[in-house]
């Protein structure tokens, strides 16, 4: 079982063009499609069409619209009653590609509402193998929330408990690093060096440049960084090695998701016990079959390209064992 928390769910409205967005200009769009979404939902999402189990937690105003769109995706949830309508993301994606983005803020959370957030996460991650926590922190709740559920899951369930995966940036994935011993972290190569306060250095190939600086967190902090690159691919580092993987050839529809199906990908196959290249290989598959597609639609096995995923072992700047689990 996978299990997902997402604090600030949203409603991702994508609106199809067929020429780049011209600000200022009035333009014809192609359609529209919404989807269910927020990081823990849309990687709930792909788990469920791989016909895996998985368990989306959030909160929801049982009047809001959103859980109609949220039903429709067949994913079993777990909501925590909570007032205010769910927010709405706007996505512009063109031809080509391009994507721009607009988030609005979620509604405001309480100390209260906090509270019985974190004992539904607690509940739920019963017997499940990783809990995700993923996405931005909902108005209201403080900067290390994400650290307290981690404390809390860890307390009710002692050695049974699930392995943490976190997808979060800025402040929050910060006091995750420096006080949750996540097993699993998943930025983007700006974000780890956001995290990091070191500049990707630009003598090396960025790969290779990622995994340097991932080494300063890997596994003193954190068990293992996946860091997404776009249409880069990949990097693994782990406390035995760092890898890179070069996704297949893919015709870019949205970017929307791609990280929550790359996140989703990697724990598909770590549940399986599969190698780091395999997990890797599936973690770039499961993001680019979800470029390919519109909206936030998870990909399913289906869709997943037959394309070679090339995976090479990086340098490795004086990796240590032990610390976390892999």
């Amino acid at each position: 079982m996978i299990v997902t928390l997402t604090t600030n769910p949203s409603l991702d409205r994508t609106i199809s063009l067929a020429a780049p967005l011209q600000v200022g200009e009035v333009q014809s769009a192609l359609g529209v499609r919404e989807d269910a979404g927020g990081k823990g939902i849309n990687v709930a999402r792909v788990v469920a069409a791989a016909s895996r189990p998985t368990l989306a937690v959030l909160p929801l105003d049982p009047r809001d619209p959103f859980a109609g769109a949220l039903a429709a995706t067949g994913v079993p949830t777990r909501t925590v009653a909570h007032d205010g309508a769910t927010r709405a993301n706007i996505t512009i994606a063109d031809h080509a590609g391009t994507t721009t983005k607009l988030n609005l803020p979620g509604a405001a959370f309480t100390e209260e509402d906090a509270a019985a957030l974190t004992a539904a996460v607690v509940a739920a991650s019963e017997a499940a193998s990783w809990l995700v926590l993923a996405g931005s922190l909902a108005p209201g709740l403080p900067v290390d929330y994400y650290v307290s559920v981690i404390e809390a899951v860890r307390a009710a369930w002692g050695p049974s408990a699930p392995r943490i995966a976190v997808d979060t940036s800025g402040p929050a994935l910060a006091a995750v690093v420096a006080a949750g011993r996540p097993d699993l972290i998943k930025p983007n190569d700006e974000e780890l060096a956001e995290l990091t306060g070191r500049g990707l250095d630009a003598e090396l190939e960025l790969p290779d440049a990622v995994a340097r600086i991932a080494r300063r967190l890997v596994p003193a902090s954190v068990a293992v960084a996946l860091v997404t690159l776009g249409g880069d691919g990949a990097v693994l580092v782990t406390a035995d090695g760092a890898w890179h993987g070069t996704p297949p050839p893919t015709r870019v529809r949205s970017t929307v998701g791609a990280g929550d199906s790359s996140l989703a990908g990697y724990l598909l196959a770590e549940t399986t016990g599969a190698a780091p290249e395999e997990r890797l290989r599936s973690g770039i598959r499961y993001g680019s079959a979800a470029a390919s597609l519109p909206g936030t639609q998870p990909p399913t096995p289906h869709d997943l390209s037959t394309g070679a995923v090339p995976v090479r072992l990086l340098s490795q700047d004086n990796p240590t064992t032990g610390g976390h689990r892999d």
